[in-house]
């Protein structure tokens, strides 16, 4: 049995890979034939960079990366090209002139929606397989994820 979920675990994240490698394709049914995006983000990070962007502008850097978990110096290469593509802007708020905030452009909120119409309907996918599972099944999945997720996150030295 251990073996059967290891390898289901490998193929899964597999397809998940292969997903996050087509960030075109994955996005391709929610883009707006009278309304294009001009630039789609080419990594999934910077695309969650956005996310965090747009649900908490104006936030700073080290609010992007104690909220996503991800280290100063890929928050910063990371926004340094969504400026550069346009996606986000940086701003200084009149109390604290030094401190650079970001904000989305007008553009940005487009992969920004889009992105969470993609959530939205990925989550209603998931609660519908999930129901087929009863309330100890689901526990032990949830116990399961937490234990992956901590094991993952130990890995990378985020714990």
């Amino acid at each position: 049995m251990k073996q059967i979920i290891y390898e289901s675990y490998l193929e899964l994240l597999h397809l998940n890979e292969q997903k996050a490698d087509s960030i075109q394709s994955l996005f391709g049914i929610y883009l707006n034939k009278d309304e294009p995006l001009d630039l789609l983000p080419g990594n999934m990070t910077s695309i969650h960079v956005i996310q965090c962007i747009g649900d908490h502008e104006p936030i700073n850097h080290k609010g992007i990366s104690r909220t996503m978990m991800i280290s100063k110096a890929n928050i910063t290469k990371v926004t340094r090209k969504l400026q550069e593509d346009g996606l986000i802007r940086a701003v200084k708020l009149n109390d604290n002139k030094k401190e650079v905030y970001y904000k989305l452009t007008p553009e940005g909120r487009k992969v920004h929606d889009m992105h969470m119409k993609l959530h939205n309907e990925k989550k209603r996918a998931f609660m519908n397989m999930i129901e087929a599972f009863s309330v100890e099944e689901q526990r032990t999945i949830a116990s399961f994820l937490e234990k992956m997720t901590e094991s993952i996150r130990h890995e990378h030295g985020q714990l």
